[in-house]
This record gives C-alpha cells, structure tokens and sequence, in this order.
C-alpha cells in the first residue's frame, strides 16, 4: 500500500504540472494535426494496459534510447524500479489528467480572457492569474481521478515494473499474487482498503461537480 500511495502521488503531482500546458493548448489554440495530437492524448484510454504496457516494456529496455539516457543520467536502469512504474503511471493516467482540465478551461467565459489581454497580460499570465484561478474545481478533479486510476493500475505497472517488494510491487499486483497462492485473507484485506479511499474521493468529485 506504501508503494500504491508514493506511486499515486508521484503520478498526480508530475500529471498535474504536465497537463495543465497541454489543455490549455487544446482548449484554446488551433495549430496543425490537433485532432491527431488529442487521439494520441486520448490513446491510453483505448489501448489494452497491457498492451501499452507491452510497448513501454520495449522502449525503456536498458538497449533502447530512453532507457540508455536514463541510465546515462543516474546510474540505474529504468525497467523495474520505482522511476520506471512512474514513468509509466504518468503516460498511463495522462487522458485522466488532461480532459477535466480542458473542460474546466473551456467553461471560462472567453471575455475574461480577453479582458486580461486587453489591460496587458501576456498569454502566460494570463494564464496563470485567470484561467488557473477560475478553474481550481476542474483542476482538483483531474487530480482525483488521475490519484484513484494511479492507486489501481495492474497490468501496465506489472509489465514494466514485475513485482519487486517495496520498489515495484503495489497493491493491486499484491492483491493478484495473495489470490494466486489462495491466500485470500490478506487479499481481502488489502482490496477492503481501497473501498473507502476510492469512494470517499468520488464523493468529493461529486461536490466538486455540483459546484
């Protein structure tokens, strides 16, 4: 469980800083292949997790460009360890981050945007005096969503981080391996934690909607 929560948020806090430029771009500019831009945002939804996970395997192997520059970078490899699960919760949970922040951006009314253009703020402070400021509900519950789906990934993680105790064994692959050897106790009592996280947060997801 330690692991799930460091991984979930790892994820959340890098998705957060990641997501918010690249809505901001969807909702608000127009440029060249933006529809194929959004599918490729939008592509971890409709992959297979383990297919993505398959991919992911391939591209951080240590004879590949990223995982040779990472272990360039800091003297470790990238598949199975704790970097290498974050690295891929952060591309796995991406459309989880991206759409409620676009949503939320779009529901702005465009004239205080252009009133902050028109008193001089640059597109950037604008930015981040108006536009952040005004959607702090979208933006929390991108944070959610992106925090729950981090805590219960499986096979994407499994694939590109095994199951190492207390690097890359989270719980949801501890939950899999407790019911693999039919030791269905503690495999109860770890899926029993997850019910009151989850639903206390989509509880505050719900408020956050009717606000």
């Amino acid at each position: 469980m330690w692991v799930s929560l460091k991984l979930a948020v790892v994820t959340t806090v890098a998705l957060i800083v990641l997501a918010a430029p690249t809505a901001y771009l969807l909702a608000y500019t127009r440029f060249p292949g933006k529809t194929f831009v959004e599918a490729l945002v939008n592509l971890p939804l409709a992959l297979p997790p383990t297919v993505l996970g398959f991919y992911l395997l391939m591209v951080m192997g240590p004879k590949r460009p990223i995982g040779q520059g990472w272990e360039w970078l800091t003297g470790d490899a990238l598949l199975f360890t704790f970097a290498g699960i974050a690295a891929a919760a952060v591309i796995y949970s991406i459309p989880f981050a991206v759409q409620p922040m676009k949503a939320a951006f779009q529901k702005i009314d465009r004239r205080l945007i252009e009133s902050a253009y028109v008193l001089g703020l640059s597109p950037f402070k604008a930015f981040i005096r108006v536009i952040l400021p005004n959607s702090l509900s979208g933006i929390t519950a991108s944070a959610i969503l992106v925090f729950l789906h981090s805590l219960g990934a499986f096979g994407v993680l499994l694939m590109v981080g095994g199951s190492i105790p207390g690097e890359t064994r989270v719980a949801s692959i501890a939950i899999y391996e407790a019911v693999e050897s039919m030791n269905y106790r503690d495999a109860g009592i770890m899926s029993l934690s997850f019910i009151p996280v989850c639903y206390l947060f989509l509880l505050l997801i719900n408020r956050l909607n009717r606000d």
